[in-house]
């Protein structure tokens, strides 16, 4: 009696452990941590519209439904770490999207890795972002090429080889991209005048820019983020400047506009190769630009179109894997190669987890981000 009784209660064990891991295999769950407070909450909403938009298009893997978890990391290394803790540990996500900032994906980032989630950065292009990652991955360009992309530019394109630089030392993002700017501009024979500094938040950059425009240059590089870049050129143009100003991806954003007004006119950017004028879409490329027109009464930016990419290439990676364990997801983002079902160019990673994607270029035209341009990455 008691053998019976005793293999009952085995059997009711193994029943009720297979029911558990039946349950939690009903859904797969991705979380996202973006800034939705703070002073970068305008790049992280933009970025959660792309990935709302795209978990509509593609809400489904391995016959389950995808749920999302969405945290605000609140424009903050501290909250960003909370954030990333908060999915891994609290909503038991599969894997992770984010952030918006490399530094909030840096800080996010040594959470996730000591818990071995995978997860795909959409929109940090600092190169520390992946290094030495196991389950860190980016779906877009790194700062070294974007830098030399943005330096050949100006050289090549515009004529320009006399340049100042104008940074935001608060944020790991524009630190580098300005030192990566500065060697390539220098190594193709320009001249920096000027380099000078500001701080996130902001709003008086009289005295930059007087010293600035005392150096004469032919453009002003500015790698911040778009509220900043915004009171730099209308303040700029009050005082009477008339160079060119050149930013890198962080400057797209509807407020760089918005904020700059006629004074972020002829604006030059690097950014993710699309902008909704784009020459040659392809049917995806159109899809996304229409329904996101529909969704959200806007045109759609680069960055938004990356982070919907990022949410297609993590169901991807799902789907190749086969399975939601983390190792099996990570393995399949490692082996991605010319997946092309992409807005902003197809993603091959790359041994250190960066995607090679194109650079576009991008320039503020009568109100609009305008499309220019882009040119392969290639190592």
């Amino acid at each position: 009696m008691r053998k019976l009784v005793g293999l009952a209660v085995l059997a009711a064990l193994v029943l009720g452990l297979c029911g558990l891991a039946l349950a939690q295999d009903k859904e797969v769950r991705i979380g996202v941590y973006h800034p939705l407070t703070g002073s970068l909450a305008g790049g992280g909403q933009i970025s959660v519209n792309g990935i709302k938009l795209a978990h509509k298009h593609f809400p489904e893997v391995l016959g389950m439904p995808v749920k999302l978890f969405i945290e605000d990391n609140k424009s903050e290394k501290t909250e960003a770490a909370n954030a990333a803790s908060r999915l891994i540990e609290v909503h038991k996500v599969h894997a992770i999207i984010g952030s918006y900032a490399s530094s909030l994906s840096m800080a996010g980032g040594e959470v996730i890795e000591k818990a071995g989630i995978p997860a795909v950065a959409d929109g940090a292009t600092n190169p520390l972002v992946t290094q030495g990652k196991k389950w860190y991955f980016r779906n877009c360009f790194i700062d070294p090429y974007q830098g030399k992309a943005a330096a050949n530019f100006v050289v090549k394109n515009l004529g320009l080889k006399k340049a100042a630089i104008l940074l935001d030392v608060a944020q790991d993002y524009s630190v580098g991209l300005a030192n990566f700017f500065e060697e390539n501009f220098k190594a193709l024979g320009g001249e920096v005048v000027a380099k000078l500094n500001y701080q996130t938040g902001d709003q008086d950059f009289t005295a930059q820019l007087t010293e600035i425009i005392k150096k004469n240059p032919e453009v002003l590089y500015m790698p911040g983020y778009f509220s900043e870049a915004a009171l730099v050129a209308k303040q700029a143009r009050d005082l009477g400047a008339k160079f060119v100003i050149m930013g890198g991806d962080a400057l797209v954003h509807p407020k760089l506009i918005e904020i700059g007004g006629q004074a972020v006119e002829g604006v030059y950017m690097t950014a993710f190769a699309y902008a909704p004028d784009m020459p040659n879409m392809t049917d995806f490329q159109k899809r996304f630009t229409e329904d996101y027109r529909k969704e959200y009464g806007m045109d759609p930016d680069s960055q938004a179109a990356l982070s919907y990419d990022t949410y297609v290439l993590l169901i991807e990676a799902i789907k190749r894997a086969g399975s939601t364990k983390p190792e099996a997801i990570a393995k399949a983002l490692a082996e991605m190669k010319g997946f092309d079902l992409q807005v902003t160019g197809a993603v091959t990673m790359n041994e250190t987890h960066d995607a090679l994607k194109p650079v576009g270029f991008l320039q503020v035209k009568e109100g609009k981000f305008a499309y220019i341009t882009s040119v392969p990455l290639v190592e």
